[in-house]
């Protein structure tokens, strides 16, 4: 099996490599990177950007020497794709919760919800979600919140170039948006219910690009699992040839 890669290698033995992986549903960045390290015997490998368990798409991890390299894609502008539901609020602002809040959505029209979405376009600042893997003291805000606890946040400044809608079927809403590095998806979902007074909730995201880095060239975890046997047999079948691997 082989795999296009970023930088151009078609055979990827995970040592000093940038690779694009399309991360699935529930799971969390570090399980990635962990799968990874695993599979191709790895020692040291990162993320650069988290995307949330209920999150899916594309996600770049650095392994080896190319770690060092990872702030260089920290801060690209992040593209995604999602859907949220009017008349319902969350605690964790996605569907990791139950409602907490139901409102009438009676009045909202898609005019109104497009001229919400777009207030909130340019320079901003938000508040970590306490559901989010923002750490605090060195522990995620997840955790508190899993336990009922809620803790003090900093503020963060962030930048959304667009927030539009794709197709509006109210209660339901399907957008894309493009933002910088740190910007909770979640939170500018929960910003415009607010604003439109009904209430709003998270129910599906997907990241489709990082910078020029495009999530239908990434692999799945499946894909990744099927090169490392293939890159096993190939070195056995070497070693039992007495060729250096």
């Amino acid at each position: 099996m082989k795999l296009m890669l970023p930088d151009g290698n078609t055979d990827f033995n995970g040592a000093g490599a940038m690779l694009l992986v399309d991360k699935p549903l529930e799971w969390t960045s570090l399980d990635v990177v962990k799968k990874i390290k695993s599979l191709f015997h790895i020692k040291t490998a990162g993320h650069a950007g988290t995307l949330d368990p209920k999150a899916s798409g594309l996600l770049i991890i650095c392994t080896g020497r190319k770690t060092k390299n990872i702030e260089e894609f920290v801060g690209l502008e992040k593209h995604y794709e999602g859907s949220f539901q009017l008349g319902v609020r969350t605690a964790s602002l996605d569907s990791e919760t139950d409602a907490t809040e139901v409102k009438s959505v009676e009045g909202i029209t898609p005019v109104s919800i497009s001229v919400a979405m777009r207030a909130f376009v340019g320079k901003q600042s938000q508040i970590p979600p306490m559901y989010s893997a923002a750490k605090m003291g060195g522990k995620p805000l997840y955790k508190y919140a899993r336990s009922g606890k809620t803790v003090p946040r900093m503020a963060k400044d962030v930048e959304i170039q667009f927030f539009e809608p794709v197709r509006i079927e109210i209660p339901v809403v399907e957008f894309r948006v493009a933002c910088s590095k740190g910007t909770y998806v979640r939170s500018l979902v929960d910003d415009v219910g607010q604003k439109l007074g009904c209430g709003a909730y998270l129910t599906f995201l997907r990241r489709t690009c990082i910078g020029e880095y495009r999530v239908e060239d990434a692999a799945t975890v499946e894909e990744l699992t099927t090169l490392a046997r293939e890159l096993r047999i190939k070195r056995f079948s070497k070693y039992e040839a007495g060729v250096p691997a």
